[in-house]
């Protein structure tokens, strides 16, 4: 693999890393990125790659959350723990909005929005709403404080949330459901963990369904993209276990707004930036 590519990898599994769990949109950033590190690679691999890459972000999740997300127990014999299972049929509840819109409509969502004018404007208006329902609800207690707590038409909801990140890129996995939940009185701890544990089947599944596609479209990979993806998933692992570190420690005790004022500049910059480079072309 050429160097200059790894380094362009490593860069990439870096922003992937950090803002798949920030509320600031992964996909907007990468999609952002691109026009300034081009990989030198096929169109293919690259729609390809900027969704398997996740993979090495969601495995930052499992590995941080393990003892919370299997469903079994050897301790005192092989026992199931319903708790857990019930957690996981809230997420797959929650998962089908965009799970089901995402498997029909991919191809179409991609050549319609996957664009800086719909990043910019999405990551405009949800920093706007985060600093919105961060407002209304300053010296609210939330009404519901750990994901058991989560029943199953909140979760349907949540996921209906995520939904709208799935079609617009630039409005943020994370950033969506958090602000659903937010403004359905989760708290932001409660809001930020099930945003991960929600990630897993989406990204999972996201990222199967780009595979299959590369794959049946005739695709191949060259050993220097499966470099370049095993580079970037492996850094986007390390990174993104640094990121829901620094995020769970600093919602502790600050609120989302900071975030939401990220979201608006960077939208305000990105379209100043392509209206100039339009404007000089």
């Amino acid at each position: 693999m050429e160097i200059i590519e790894f380094i362009k990898a490593i860069i990439l599994g870096i922003v992937e890393g950090i803002t798949e769990w920030l509320p600031i949109s992964s996909t907007g950033h990468m999609i952002l990125v691109d026009e300034f590190l081009v990989l030198n690679t096929t169109d293919a691999f690259k729609d390809m790659f900027f969704v398997v890459i996740q993979l090495g972000a969601i495995l930052a999740v499992v590995v941080m959350y393990w003892g919370r997300l299997i469903p079994f127990s050897f301790k005192d014999g092989f026992h199931w723990d319903m708790d857990k299972i019930s957690m996981w049929l809230k997420i797959l509840v929650a998962s089908i909005p965009a799970g089901v819109i995402g498997i029909l409509f991919d191809d179409v969502f991609t050549a319609l929005f996957y664009n800086y004018v719909t990043v910019a404007i999405m990551l405009i208006i949800f920093g706007v709403l985060f600093i919105v329902i961060e407002n209304n609800n300053k010296n609210q207690r939330p009404r519901v404080r750990s994901i058991e707590k989560i029943n199953y038409k909140l979760a349907f909801v949540i996921g209906v949330f995520q939904l709208i990140a799935a079609v617009f890129p630039g409005t943020s996995r994370s950033g969506a459901t958090i602000v659903g939940a937010l403004m359905l009185g989760v708290s932001r701890t409660v809001a930020a963990e099930f945003t991960f544990f929600l990630a897993i089947p989406a990204m999972f599944g996201a990222s199967a369904l780009k595979m299959v596609k590369f794959f049946m479209d005739g695709q191949v990979m060259t050993g220097n993209e499966i470099g370049i993806l095993l580079t970037g998933m492996v850094v986007a692992f390390i990174v993104s276990i640094i990121a829901i570190r620094f995020l769970m420690s600093y919602i502790k005790k600050n609120d989302f707004k900071v975030f939401g004022w990220y979201r608006i500049i960077l939208g305000i910059i990105v379209l100043l930036y392509f209206a100039f480079t339009n404007f000089m072309a």
